[in-house]
C-alpha cells in the first residue's frame, strides 16, 4: 500500500464522504467497554434539552447530538451515519448518557417464570394460561 491509500484527514473519498485517519480506539480513549456499553442495537437515543449547545465535545459526540436533535435515532443508525463501528458508538452513547447529554430508551423484556430455572419475579405459567384462556373466550 502506498501512503496515499491511507487517506488523510479531510480527504474526500470516491463516494463524496470525508475520510478520517482517526482510529476507533482513539475515539473511545482506548476503551473497548464502558459500564453501560452493552446497549442493544435498537436502543433509541434522545437528546436532552440544552445538550446541543454543550461545549468541549468531540466531533463524534457533536455528530451524535446533531443526528438525534430532532428525532429518536437508534444506535445502529448512528453507527451507519457516523461510519463508526457499533462498539465505538455504544461507548460514545454510554459516555454521553453518563454526562447527561442524552437519554437512551431500551425495551425491557418481561421476565416470565414458567416453572423452569430460577424462581425470580415474573409471571407464572398459571397467570399466562389464564390470560390465554380469557382471550380465547372472546
Amino acid at each position: 500500500m502506498t501512503h496515499a491509500s491511507f487517506g488523510s484527514l479531510g480527504a474526500h473519498s470516491a463516494d463524496g464522504y470525508e475520510a478520517s485517519t482517526v482510529r476507533p480506539y482513539a475515539v473511545t480513549g482506548g476503551r473497548v467497554r464502558s459500564a453501560l456499553s452493552d446497549l442493544p442495537l435498537e436502543a433509541l437515543v434522545e437528546v436532552l434539552p440544552g445538550a446541543v449547545t454543550s461545549m468541549g465535545l468531540t466531533p463524534e459526540k457533536r455528530a451524535i447530538l446533531q443526528h438525534a436533535a430532532h428525532t429518536y435515532v437508534s444506535i445502529a443508525e448512528l453507527s451507519a451515519l457516523l461510519r463508526l463501528p457499533l462498539g465505538v458508538v455504544r461507548i460514545l452513547v454510554a459516555d454521553m448518557q453518563e454526562e447527561g447529554h442524552i437519554t437512551v430508551h431500551t425495551s425491557t423484556p418481561v421476565n416470565v417464570h414458567t416453572g423452569h430455572g430460577s424462581s425470580h419475579s415474573g409471571l407464572s405459567l398459571s397467570v399466562l394460561e389464564s390470560v390465554l384462556n380469557g382471550i380465547s373466550a372472546l
